[in-house]
């Protein structure tokens, strides 16, 4: 368990959830770990995207794996446990939100990282003309993000930040497909808009009137909306038009951004705490 206590990190164990689960009920303290090592970074990382204050962050780590703890016996796998995970931190953000009189601009926090946040946030291996880039388009990206409409942001935050498919994005804010697809085309345009001058990409020029909504299309292309022909007359229409090109080109980068996202520290003590709380909960008789 050396990697909760600054050590060297334990390697990803292999098992499947399902595997890990049934581990955990038989009071294995190796898969409770691997348990937590694995959903840890993702929700904090989640939270902060969310909430955009770090203390707020881990406390929806703390709240969202106690809950996983408290229902490890119950657990059935009606649904995966990152879904039913992310529906609990997305909750527990709602929550947070809404106790605080302040929530609209704390949404806007992560804009005004200070130098130890974005320090926790560089790749050590950088020169420091590299970091101050990287930081740079954290600081951007995490402003697009915060910009969004509340419903915008949790769908992009979802599938694009943590990967989940529109599929499970819909399961886990009660959704349908097409409203998951919809809410997260507009959400990717305006993200794209706000980081392209952090990336370096010249704003697009004039668009004809003859000109398709590429950038649309393309969004609608990687969620599997459109068909071949329909790729075929887009991708015959970048060619001659350099304003589209590049407009389709911050929209895959900022796309990939999103993907690469970092998750950032979590605070040992809350580590600690839900390692302890999983003990406590595994070790009920009938868990």
């Amino acid at each position: 368990m050396g990697g909760y206590d600054g050590d060297v990190p334990e390697p990803d164990d292999p098992r499947p959830d399902a595997d890990l689960l049934d581990a955990v009920r038989r009071g294995e303290a190796d898969a409770m770990d691997a348990l937590i090592r694995r959903y840890q970074p993702r929700v904090f990382r989640f939270g902060l995207r969310m909430c955009g204050d770090r203390d707020d962050a881990g406390d929806i780590v703390q709240e969202t794996l106690l809950a996983l703890a408290r229902k490890i016996g119950d657990f059935r796998g009606e649904s995966s446990i990152s879904t039913w995970l992310y529906a609990v931190a997305r909750n527990a953000c709602l929550r947070k939100r809404r106790r605080s009189k302040f929530a609209p601009a704390r949404e806007q926090s992560l804009e005004s990282l200070d130098a130890g946040q974005r320090d926790a946030i560089a790749d050590p291996g950088t020169g420091p003309e590299q970091a101050a880039f990287g930081h740079e388009i954290e600081r951007a990206l995490a402003a697009a993000i915060g910009a969004l409409d509340a419903g915008q942001r949790d769908v992009l935050v979802l599938r694009d930040v943590e990967g989940l498919s529109a599929g499970e994005v819909a399961t886990v804010l009660g959704l349908n497909v097409a409203a998951v697809k919809s809410r997260l085309h507009r959400a990717r345009l305006a993200v794209r808009t706000r980081v392209a001058p952090a990336l370096g990409i010249p704003a697009p020029g004039p668009v004809e009137s003859t000109c398709p909504d590429v950038v649309t299309l393309l969004s609608r292309h990687l969620e599997g909306e459109i068909g071949q022909d329909v790729c075929a007359q887009m991708e015959a229409h970048l060619v001659g038009c350099t304003s589209c090109s590049a407009a389709c080109q911050s929209l895959r980068r900022t796309i990939a951004l999103c993907r690469t996202t970092p998750g950032g520290e979590v605070p040992p003590e809350v580590a600690a705490a839900v390692r302890e709380a999983f003990r406590v909960f595994a070790a009920r008789p009938g868990a």
